[in-house]
């Protein structure tokens, strides 16, 4: 993702954010005085100066990067069924009762699915409004689009090649969805990333709700808020993602996987539930609008679990433990243990338990990509095999994730794509098959 545009010095200061200058708004006009740095933001692009550096996120420069977030949209759990919500509900010491992680994510999915639901009309596909036009210039909006294209296609190249499959309107909402996680993932992570703060943080979710009531600041949120008025995208994600970033401001440990989970569903599981309305749903598909989004749940977890167990030495080394407490200590290992970097029995056996759950969720996320609309699927399809052969490699490293990088080599990213394009060929299971199994 790209550094995202606040003033996070002061008001009134300009800040450089690795897309383009940004200023306080002049004339009344806050898109128009925007577009003017649309040239400086290009050579920002075509320079690289949009950087990651993240510890759960990949170097800029790999292309494993690239599938960060090219899990957008997956679809439902096998049989229709959402994910598991057992233990959903626990008793706090005073005998009341709370909520687990998953269940206030399965909450989030209830909202997001009823909302799909209202904008869904029999026998057609999504809604999608005419094309908005921005005063002072028509060709405005599509500069927009244009250059969130230019940032895909620079660093998310598998992702955006298989975009190219899909209809003119999804691959352009797609795009700008692409580009604002990219600058929100930035705001803790790129060149800027000291200055930011709670507050300013304040002002980036403040800026998210003035996208959706159809006021942009700049071109790139432009892009964003034509494609949320033309699908029924809902603001809760996006809320939640910078909840995501907010938390890496001040948590480096997470007691159980009820917390780590919800940390995943922040920073990746909100990227599906965003994208689902986008990639749309197969017409033939027997799947609940639940299911689906349960399924892009289930790949955002999987992919962001994959991310921290690859990264381990990477986040030991600046002080960040991505790992379940309990369960660490339940294998017999401590967080000295984890600076040591000492790859130990102990640590394969805690290894292996770590990578089946995340198969785990792949494999729910794989029963339900072919629900999705046929020009979507490839995308998702390449970004679940390529992600999940980071696995194989960290077991091929004999589970060494302390010193040494696992990562899917060039000729098996090459094999995997036509793999996957095979993959979103096969269509959703009809009424009929289903009944028949």
């Amino acid at each position: 993702m790209s550094v995202a545009m606040l003033w996070v010095v002061s008001p009134t200061s300009e800040v450089f954010n690795g897309v383009g200058f940004l200023e306080p708004a002049r004339d009344g006009n806050r898109i128009l005085d925007s577009f003017r740095y649309s040239s400086r933001c290009k050579n920002a692009i075509s320079d690289g100066s949009l950087n990651k550096g993240r510890k759960k996120r990949q170097s800029l420069s790999s292309m494993n990067a690239d599938l960060r977030y090219a899990f957008l949209g997956c679809s439902s759990l096998e049989n229709g069924g959402r994910l598991s919500l057992t233990s959903s509900m626990v008793a706090s010491p005073a005998g009341e009762i709370a909520l687990t992680s998953e269940q206030k994510v399965y909450d989030v999915v209830l909202k997001q699915a009823a909302l799909v639901k209202r904008r869904l009309k029999p026998d057609e596909d999504l809604d999608v409004k005419p094309d908005i036009v921005l005063p002072g210039s028509l060709g405005l909006l599509s500069e927009a689009y244009d250059r969130c294209r230019e940032v895909c296609a620079e660093y998310a190249k598998t992702f955006y090649l298989g975009t190219l499959l899909m209809t003119p309107e999804r691959r352009r909402a797609i795009w700008a969805i692409y580009v604002w996680c990219r600058r929100t993932d930035e705001l803790v992570d790129g060149p800027n990333a000291s200055h930011i703060t709670p507050m300013a943080l304040d002002r980036w979710e403040a800026r998210l709700e003035d996208i959706f009531r159809g006021r942009p600041f700049d071109m790139l949120d432009a892009a964003l808020a034509d494609t949320v008025s033309r699908f029924p995208v809902d603001i809760q994600p996006f809320r939640d993602m910078i909840e995501g970033m907010r938390m890496d401001l001040w948590k480096s440990r997470y007691k159980n996987f009820d917390e780590l989970y919800l940390y995943c569903y922040y920073v990746a599981g909100t990227v599906g539930l965003m994208s689902v309305p986008i990639m749309g749903i197969a017409p033939e598909s027997q799947a609940t609008t639940e299911s689906v989004y349960n399924n892009a749940l289930a790949l955002g977890l999987a992919n962001q679990l994959t991310n921290i167990l690859r990264d381990v030495g990477e986040d030991a080394r600046r002080g960040r433990i991505y790992l379940p407490q309990d369960e660490l200590a339940q294998a017999g290992l401590s967080e000295e243990d984890i600076f040591a970097g000492k790859v130990t029995d102990k640590w394969r056996v805690f290894m292996k338990k770590q990578i089946k759950r995340a198969r785990k969720f792949f494999d729910d996320a794989e029963n339900g990509v072919k629900e999705l609309s046929s020009a979507s699927r490839w995308p998702v399809w390449a970004s679940l095999l390529l992600y999940r052969q980071i696995l194989d490699e960290i077991e091929a490293n004999d589970y060494n994730n302390f010193t040494r990088r696992a990562y899917v080599g060039k000729p098996k990213k090459i094999l995997a794509l036509p793999v996957a394009y095979a993959k979103s060929l096969v269509p959703p299971r009809s009424s009929s098959a289903l009944l028949n199994t």
